[in-house]
């Protein structure tokens, strides 16, 4: 029980992805909201703690061999990877999804106006995070990468504009927790991405492609809130 009391979910799943699964399965936002622990998320889904105690430590004991240790990457490596890899999904597919959600509004509205709102969750989720994104890449992650080369070269640092890194990175996560609840209500609007009886091929497209767009959501503020941001607060430490 000390255990359950101390570790943090997003503790859990930075230690080991695949216990996202497990969280996921329940109903348990791991990114956004990864700062609680397991009892607290249980007794507000009401469940059964030691139901899903079992489910992590049956993977926690199972060997991946395939799983990638992010925890133990260079923070400008890791920023790196967020950038090449989550930002550039993001980029890319919202470009996709836009034009066959405004599809779908026209062809199907009608019938189902809840594609209306979803359209709109989503036109505000591709807006927001494209400025998210930048503030990122433009001010947040090259000063990680200043201080893990000065830590490097055992150098030091000039404080920035922002004062302490937990500034912007308070920002950050803020962002991160408004697109996990957008992204609730699209999952609420579209019951849980599952098409209607009448749903065209579009359609059914449209609705995978919005949930693997939340999946890689998860896993990206997952590497930020979990690793890249409380590894910054703690190296920036280093130097004043």
């Amino acid at each position: 029980m000390e255990t359950l009391e101390r570790t943090t979910i997003g503790e859990y799943v930075a230690k080991d992805f695949r216990t996202a699964a497990v969280f996921s399965k329940y109903g348990i936002d791991f990114c956004c909201k990864g700062n609680r622990t397991i009892d607290e998320a249980c007794e507000k889904k009401d469940v059964d703690t030691n139901t899903i105690m079992d489910e992590i430590n049956t993977v926690l004991a199972t060997k991946n061999d395939n799983s990638i240790d992010f925890k133990s990457w260079p923070l400008d490596l890791l920023a790196d990877y967020i950038e090449k890899t989550h930002h550039r999904y993001v980029e890319e597919k919202t470009n996709v999804i836009l034009p066959f959600l405004a599809k779908l509004c026209k062809v199907h509205g009608a019938s189902h106006p809840e594609l209306f709102e979803i359209n709109q969750l989503f036109i505000g989720c591709a807006g927001e995070l494209a400025q998210h994104m930048k503030k990122e890449e433009l001010i947040l992650f090259p000063f990680i990468k200043k201080m893990v080369e000065a830590n490097r070269n055992n150098s030091p640092i000039n404080i920035p504009g922002f004062g302490s890194v937990a500034n912007p990175i308070a920002m950050m996560m803020e962002e991160h927790e408004n697109e996990g609840e957008r992204f609730e209500k699209i999952v609420e609007l579209s019951n849980n991405y599952t098409p209607p009886a009448d749903a065209c091929n579009t359609y059914k497209v449209t609705y995978q492609m919005l949930q693997e767009f939340e999946a890689d959501l998860h896993a990206h503020i997952h590497l930020e809130n979990n690793i890249l941001f409380p590894s910054a607060i703690v190296l920036q430490d280093k130097f004043y």
